[in-house]
C-alpha cells in the first residue's frame, strides 16, 4: 500500500449521533506513545492500518479508550458476522474456558464432535466431512494438496487452474496459487503447474458468451502444451475477487463446474472472506448453483476466535492416510465451542436472510452514490453485505487508488470505519447484525465525504 494515514492528530468536528461519537482529535494524540511503541517492536508489515487503538468492539460499533466510537463496516476483516463480541459466543467461551481443557491436540473431545457434527448438517448436503484448522490460509492451503493427490490417484498432472486477481492467503502454496505477482515476487519461483486465467469481469453483461469465455481459456491452455483433462487435477475458485467484491459470471462458473466434472477435477471455493452468510447466502457459490468438491472456510466460521476448516466430499477428506493432515491446534475446544455458539446464532436469528435483505438497502444506497458522482465511481460490486465502490479517475478514465484512501481517511474522522484496500475500491463488510438504521447512517455519512472530495458534479 504506497498511501499512508496521518499520525498528526486532526481537529475533528465534534460527533454525537444514536451510533457515533468522536470527541477528541484523530488520531488521538495521547494514543501516540502507544503506536509508537508498537512500531519499535512490531514488523512493519503489520501496520498501515487507520491509526486508532481499538479498545472494545460489540456487534457493529467500535471504540477507543477515549470516547470515540464508528460504526463498523469492515467486521475486522470480514470475521465478526454474527457481531463484534457475540453473546452467545463469549459465554460458549466462558463455559469452554472454565472446563480447563484450553488443548488436546488430536485427542478426541465432545466439543469437536457436536462441533463437526452440526457443522456438516448446516453445510449442502453433498458435504459430508470437514477439517478444523486455525487460519483461511491452511484451509486453502489443504485445498491445494487434495487436489493434487487426488489428481495423482486418478494418473493426472499437477495442474491447478486458479484466477488472476485473486487471493488465497501467504502460505506457500496459496501464494503460488493466488492472482498478483507482486503477491508471489518473494518465492522466486513460480510453479509451472499452477495455471492462471484471467478473472472475467462483467458478471452483468448479458451480451457476452461466457461459456464460450471459459472454453476460450482451456484453448489456449491447450496450445501452450497442456492437456486440460489429462493434466489438471484442480480448479481453485475464490468466490468473489476480494479487492472489488467482483463476482463471476454465473454462466462462466457453471461452464467451469461442468467440465471438471467430466474430466474427474476437483473444484475448490475459497469462501474464507465470502462464506458464513456475508453474501445473503451461507455461502457464496451457491449464488452460482454448483455443487464444489471442497469449500475452504474461515474468518466468519468462529466470529474472531482463530477457527478455520476444509470441508466437502468425505472421498476427497479421506484420501490422506491417518495423520496426514492435522495441526497443532486443529480442533482446539475453544475454537470448537466458538465455531458452535456461532453456528447456533446463525440459526436462532436467520442471519443468512438478514444479510439478504440488509444487503439490498446497502446497494441501494451505494447505487445511488454512483449516480450522484458517475464520473468517479466507475461501478458497483457486492451482494449481501459485502459491496465494493471501484473508482477512475474523471480525467484519464484509469483506476483511482488516491480517491479512496482520502475518503478512508475522512470517514474514520467522521465516525465510520471503511475497509481500506490501498487501490481504486472501498469495501462494505458489516457485521450482519448491523441496525439498518446504522447503514443510512454511515452512507449519509459516506456521501457528505465524497461531495466534499469528490465535488458536487453529480448532482445534490
Amino acid at each position: 500500500m504506497s498511501f499512508h494515514f496521518s499520525r498528526t492528530p486532526v481537529a475533528t468536528a465534534p460527533v454525537a449521533t444514536t451510533y457515533r461519537r468522536i470527541a477528541t482529535p484523530l488520531p488521538v494524540p495521547e494514543s501516540l506513545p502507544l503506536l509508537d511503541e508498537l512500531a519499535a517492536v512490531e514488523t512493519r508489515a503489520m501496520h498501515g492500518q487507520m491509526p486508532i487503538v481499538w479498545d472494545r468492539a460489540k456487534d457493529f460499533q467500535v471504540w477507543d479508550r477515549w470516547g470515540n466510537c464508528w460504526i463498523d463496516f469492515t467486521s475486522t476483516i470480514f470475521v465478526a458476522n454474527a457481531g463484534h463480541a457475540n453473546d452467545h459466543v463469549l459465554a460458549a467461551l466462558r463455559r469452554a474456558v472454565d472446563a480447563e481443557l484450553l488443548h488436546s491436540y488430536n485427542y478426541p473431545t465432545e466439543i469437536r464432535a457436536r462441533y463437526l457434527t452440526a457443522l456438516v448438517a448446516a453445510l449442502p448436503d453433498h458435504v459430508d466431512k470437514a477439517y478444523l484448522m486455525s487460519t483461511g490460509t491452511e484451509a486453502t492451503e489443504a485445498a491445494f494438496r487434495l487436489m493434487r493427490i487426488h489428481g495423482q490417484c486418478r494418473g493426472k498432472g499437477p495442474g491447478v487452474i486458479a484466477f488472476d486477481g485473486s487471493y488465497h492467503g501467504r502460505t506457500l502454496g496459496a501464494a503460488l496459487m493466488s492472482g498478483s505477482a507482486a503477491s508471489r515476487d518473494w518465492i522466486r519461483y513460480e510453479d509451472p503447474h499452477v495455471h492462471r486465467f484471467a478473472f472475467p469481469f462483467g458478471a452483468d453483461d448479458d451480451n457476452v458468451d461466457w461459456r464460450a469465455v471459459f472454453h476460450a481459456e482451456l484453448e489456449a491452455l491447450a496450445a501452450r502444451g497442456v492437456d486440460p483433462a489429462r493434466d489438471i487435477s484442480g480448479m481453485m475458485l475464490e468466490s468473489y475477487i476480494g479487492w472489488a467484491a467482483a463476482f463471476f459470471p454465473r454462466a462462466y462458473v457453471e461452464a467451469a463446474a461442468a467440465f471438471a466434472r467430466e474430466h474427474d477435477i476437483l473444484l475448490a471455493f475459497d469462501e474464507v472472506q465470502a462464506g458464513f452468510g456475508r453474501t445473503g447466502r451461507l455461502f457464496a457459490f451457491q449464488h452460482y448453483d454448483v455443487a464444489p468438491d471442497l469449500i475452504c472456510c474461515g474468518k466468519g466460521i468462529g466470529s474472531g476466535f482463530p477457527l478455520s476448516a476444509l470441508v466437502g466430499r468425505g472421498e476427497i477428506l479421506d484420501l490422506p492416510e491417518t495423520g496426514i493432515l492435522s495441526s497443532t491446534h486443529s480442533a482446539n475446544p475453544l475454537g470448537c465451542a466458538a465455531g458452535l455458539a456461532t453456528l447456533e446464532e446463525f440459526e436462532r436469528h436467520d442471519l443468512v436472510a438478514a444479510a439478504e435483505r440488509k444487503g439490498r438497502r446497502l446497494l441501494d444506497r451505494l447505487r445511488a452514490l454512483q449516480g450522484r458522482f458517475p464520473d468517479h465511481v466507475d461501478r458497483v460490486n457486492g451482494r449481501g453485505l459485502v459491496a465494493a465502490l471501484i473508482f477512475r479517475d474523471p480525467r484519464t478514465g484509469a483506476p483511482d487508488g488516491d480517491t479512496p484512501s482520502r475518503i478512508c481517511e475522512e470517514a474514520m474522522r467522521r465516525g465510520v470505519l471503511l475497509v481500506h484496500t490501498g487501490r481504486e475500491s472501498i469495501k462494505f463488510g458489516p457485521p450482519l447484525t448491523i441496525d439498518e438504521a446504522a447503514i443510512d447512517e454511515g452512507m449519509d455519512v459516506l456521501a457528505g465525504i465524497m461531495a466534499d472530495i469528490c465535488g458536487r458534479s453529480g448532482g445534490p
